[in-house]
């Protein structure tokens, strides 16, 4: 393990002004997506969308890492460019989805536990051959107000996901350690709050148990949010508050960078709560994002699975990765959004 050059990579994905474009959907999730733009979900529109996003002029300003889905990262442009080998041209990392779901914990209702750890040593080799430097891996957290999650179903997360960091930091590559606490149901934001503390603490126990170099890794944790069903939604200024709270408590100095995900936010909350968060002032750790659907969705809204679009695509993912490369910085502004 070469612990400087883990550090070298987790710093690239989060320099200044850039994140990371979660583009790591698998086939059933990127068919969901298709469909709603009704475009046709083959392997060559599939790559094709991504081959639009890949190309698009000017994101290496913004965009630092590209997480890939197994498919994704055996393909290449119409020139045959491998696409690894063309982020990697454009100083863009290439990272992998490689865990393989969340399943029912077994006599725990409500809990859900990651599956993928079964040679996972063997996939991360593969995949360290074919351009990834980085990997990820989600562990879902189901939250209700009160009883759900269990005190072992986070546990349980918490130890796969230390596993799967040290198997990547023993490969070579960066793991981006991805527990979320998902924003569905009526909870409120206090709620959220005292769940992803226990979630927080749980992982980075046994992240250090399990000898993970912090300063090797990526945290891409939910924003504390209230849940999507709750009747009193926060401001941004009370999304930043609770969440930079939270990591203060929990998340170590050490940690080089913290990506969001956007966890079903529509992609201007997004935009404005990371934005929020930045506007604070600096913290202990660089705040970025991992968005998927957050900066993809204008894109898909404007492509539509036709060709004759694809300059329409790219200009849309163009205006989101500048956007959230200006909340980077605290500079973003809601009224950007009708001049972009």
């Amino acid at each position: 393990m070469d612990i400087e050059q883990l550090k070298s990579v987790a710093n690239a994905i989060v320099a200044k002004q850039k994140g990371v474009l979660a583009a790591d959907e698998s086939t059933g999730t990127i068919k969901k997506r298709f469909d709603s733009v009704k475009a046709e979900c083959t392997e060559e529109s599939r790559r094709r969308y991504r081959e639009i996003l890949f190309t698009t002029e000017g994101i290496e300003r913004y965009v630092g890492g590209v997480i890939l889905y197994d498919e994704t990262l055996r393909q290449s442009t119409r020139d045959g460019v491998p696409f690894a080998k063309l982020l990697s041209s454009r100083g863009i990392v290439s990272g992998i989805k490689v865990d393989k779901g969340a399943k029912p914990l077994a006599l725990f209702p409500g809990d859900k536990l990651t599956e993928g750890l079964d040679g996972l040593r063997e996939r991360l080799a593969e995949y360290s051959q074919l351009g990834a430097q980085f990997a990820k891996w989600r562990a879902v957290i189901e939250i209700d107000e009160r009883d759900i999650p269990s005190a072992y179903g986070i546990r349980a997360n918490a130890h796969a996901l230390a596993r799967y960091a040290a198997l990547c930091q023993e490969a070579g590559l960066v793991p981006i350690v991805e527990p979320e606490v998902l924003m569905d149901g009526a909870h409120g934001i206090e709620r959220c709050e005292a769940v992803t503390a226990q979630v927080l603490e749980a992982v980075f126990s046994e992240l250090d148990a399990h000898r993970v170099v912090l300063e090797g890794i990526l945290l891409k944790p939910n924003m504390v949010i209230p849940g999507m069903k709750c009747p009193r939604q926060a401001s941004a200024q009370e999304v930043a508050g609770a969440t930079i709270r939270c990591l203060k408590r929990y998340v170590p100095a050490a940690v080089p960078g913290i990506v969001f995900l956007s966890g079903g936010q529509s992609a201007e909350d997004a935009t404005d709560n990371l934005n929020a968060m930045n506007a604070l002032g600096a913290q202990l750790w660089e705040l970025s994002f991992s968005y998927g659907r957050a900066l993809q969705a204008p894109v898909l809204a404007a492509w539509k699975g036709q060709e004759e679009n694809a300059a329409a695509a790219q200009k849309a993912f163009f205006t989101r990765c500048r956007l959230n490369g200006l909340a980077r910085d605290g500079e973003y502004l809601r009224s950007m959004e009708g001049a972009a």
